[in-house]
């Protein structure tokens, strides 16, 4: 635990991790809103320490979260686990590569990536809200999920990690014509496989604050678990809607971080 926390930070951070496993649970980015807290909450820690740190809370609540999935969602585990296989590859390489990221970097390339999310689902109203005709999923389809889904998205939640759940649930059901109830199961189970990857990292480099990640890790657990039984009883138009919210939301946050804050 850093020395020079304050009380009221760590509350704040606490809160925090709940509300993002939250987030995290129904639409992902929940790291979008973790991270940016921990960056200010501990301003003279190394960028490396607070990449670790909120990988080492974000495991838990998003774990939770695809327990509570797979239970209660029609799921193909198998080609989840395939795509989090790549996705943990794709993670251990980000991961190996961020001890250099330097937290100045970290504002704009977000901003860019989610700028993306947000104008394709802008663009396509119908998105995700409903389950596509039913239809064999090609092996194309599964090779663009490896590759995308996979080794790509893997990559980036090793390096920055923020994003990575909206990511994975924008490209699943874009890719293999998923619900965004489903494809939110299954980035939880890849989400998992990614965070498994990056954690493994970090911790061999030594760059994790235990401690604070253990005590921020039980309140994600807590917002994970409501997150995603909320997701599950109001369905894909309710994921489509927070999702929407919370991008805007983190875009203006970021932009006013960057451009207009002291």
């Amino acid at each position: 635990m850093p020395h020079d926390i304050s009380l009221l930070t760590l509350t704040l951070l606490c809160l925090t991790a709940l509300a993002a496993g939250w987030i995290d649970a129904v639409v992902g980015g929940g790291g979008l809103l973790l991270l940016p807290a921990l960056l200010v909450g501990l301003p003279h820690t190394p960028a490396a320490y607070v990449l670790g740190t909120n990988k080492s809370t974000a495991i838990v609540g998003t774990t939770a979260a695809a327990v509570t999935y797979v239970r209660k969602t029609p799921l193909d585990v198998r080609m989840a686990l395939r795509i989090g296989l790549a996705a943990l590859a794709g993670s251990l390489g980000g991961a190996f590569f961020a001890a250099g990221i330097n937290s100045a970097v970290l504002r704009p390339l977000i901003m860019a990536v989610l700028l993306a999310v947000l104008a394709f689902i802008l663009f396509r109203p119908a998105f995700g809200t409903a389950p596509a005709p039913s239809e064999p999923v090609t092996r194309q389809r599964v090779l663009a999920a490896l590759l995308v889904a996979g080794l790509g998205i893997g990559f980036y939640d090793g390096l920055i990690g923020p994003g990575t759940g909206a990511f994975l649930i924008v490209a699943l059901a874009a890719i293999l014509h998923m619900d965004l109830v489903t494809s939110s199961a299954m980035s939880k189970v890849v989400n998992v496989c990614t965070n498994i990857g990056a954690l493994t990292m970090f911790a061999i480099q030594g760059t994790v604050l235990w401690q604070l990640g253990a005590l921020l890790a039980l309140f994600n657990l807590t917002g994970g678990l409501i997150g995603a039984r909320m997701a599950l009883k109001r369905g894909a138009g309710f994921v489509r809607g927070v999702l929407v919210v919370v991008v805007i939301g983190l875009l203006g946050k970021l932009a006013f971080d960057q451009w207009l804050a002291g």
